[in-house]
């Protein structure tokens, strides 16, 4: 089941499945002027929350920290290594101020169990393995080039060279993995003669080429190729950063959906005006087991067909964007991907982040999300989307309604 609580101030959700409990957060800090104060806030908060979660103590596994500019990442770092100890989530710093106002804002992700069903596998701050279910997720973080100099292409290839040696030295093949975050400063700016977010796009083209992600947990009607669910957005840090969740099991019950949305032309299949070599994610990655299903959703906005709509009007941009999310994770579309008896709706999301190009934009772009949705924990965080135009985008994490009953 799902519940939707509030504590001390923070709203969360904790989701159970298969006496696996799973905890989403998200922490802005109430009180505080500097950075130290603001992030012991925020932790301080996140780290009532597991502690109210019986089983749950010591839970936190993935982190993505928001901090208002990346010259602020190493006092950030020290402080969360110094809270955590020996517990240490994977933390990946994401340049993107809060909308908040505040330094810094932190989007946790728990897991734990009252029977001690959960293992979990601490082996740096960036790449933790969770064991539970007869399923490994390997959580990998704060992924940046290895290299010095170079463009925008050089370094993503670079990038996606470092997470794959960082999974292979967990043992799981790139091919394993299910999301993705993709961080890019100055994403819409020029590099040479094209954008930078373009080369971006063509660095993962080549990277994925020939990689057969998930071929042998998918459902017999899904065929052709697929790639792992993704988010590729700006940052006020000028390099790429990124992260990624992949996963590992021998469960033959176990399957993997990539979702299109009936809405929108497959991001793979964009004309070259939007970019040479298309960008290579699914609209969403659903796990399911039986009657459940976990739902990852990719970065989306007010796109249909593959235009973008209501320009310059940030609410409509999100009520179009969440109209998008609805019917991706909706039943009839689960239906048309051959998997009928799954399916979400946004009562069902558990974690969100909404991305707003302009600060002037927040309150009625909050307003609009807590219409549709409620009370989900929410990260809200200035960040430029990868077409000018787009003043909004949205990504969550869902599960069918069929195993979170309300």
């Amino acid at each position: 089941m799902i519940r939707k609580e509030s504590s001390h101030g923070i709203g969360y959700s904790v989701v159970e499945l298969h006496n696996v409990r799973h905890i989403f957060a998200a922490a802005v800090p109430r009180t505080g002027m500097t950075l130290r104060e603001q992030t012991q806030d925020a932790l301080g908060t996140i780290r009532r929350v597991i502690d109210e979660q019986q089983g749950a103590r010591g839970s936190i596994v993935h982190q993505a920290v928001f901090i208002r500019d990346y010259s602020l990442k190493e006092e950030c770092r020290r402080l969360i290594k110094d809270f955590y100890g020996s517990e240490l989530p994977a933390t990946t710093y994401i340049a993107q101020p809060p909308c908040q106002g505040k330094l810094i804002s932190i989007e946790a992700l728990g897991v734990g169990s009252r029977e001690n069903e959960v293992e979990i596998e601490r082996r740096s701050e960036d790449l933790v393995i969770t064991r539970h279910s007869g399923v490994s997720w390997i959580h990998c973080a704060q992924v940046v080039p290895e290299m010095t100099g170079g463009g925008v292409y050089d370094r993503s290839v670079n990038a996606f060279v470092a997470m794959r040696r960082r999974l292979d030295s967990a043992g799981v093949p790139f091919d394993n993995v299910i999301r993705t975050w993709l961080y890019l400063g100055d994403i819409v700016g020029p590099e040479g003669e094209t954008q930078r977010y373009k080369e971006l796009n063509r660095a993962r083209t080549d990277y994925y080429e020939d990689i057969p992600f998930c071929q042998d947990k998918l459902p017999g009607c899904i065929k052709g190729p697929v790639f792992p669910a993704s988010t590729g957005i700006g940052t006020n840090n000028g390099d790429v950063v990124m992260s990624c969740i992949a996963i590992s099991t021998d469960r033959k019950d176990l399957k993997l959906i990539p979702l299109e949305n009936p809405f929108q032309t497959s991001a793979c299949d964009y004309a070259a005006e939007y970019s040479p070599k298309s960008p290579k994610f699914a609209r969403a990655m659903a796990l399911s087991c039986g009657e459940c299903a976990t739902i990852f959703v990719s970065g989306t906005a007010s796109i249909t067909d593959s235009e973008s709509r209501h320009l310059d009007d940030a609410a409509a941009q999100t009520h179009q964007t969440l109209d998008n999310i609805e019917a991706l994770i909706s039943e009839r579309n689960f239906e048309g991907h051959g998997t009928p008896g799954l399916g979400a709706t946004l009562d069902d999301l558990a974690l969100v982040r909404v991305y707003i190009k302009r600060q002037e934009d927040y309150a009625q772009t909050r307003a609009a999300c807590e219409a549709r949705f409620g009370e989900v924990p929410t990260i809200y965080a200035i960040a430029d989307v990868c077409r000018p135009e787009l003043l909004v985008e949205i990504e969550a994490v869902a599960f069918s309604g069929h195993c979170c009953p309300r």
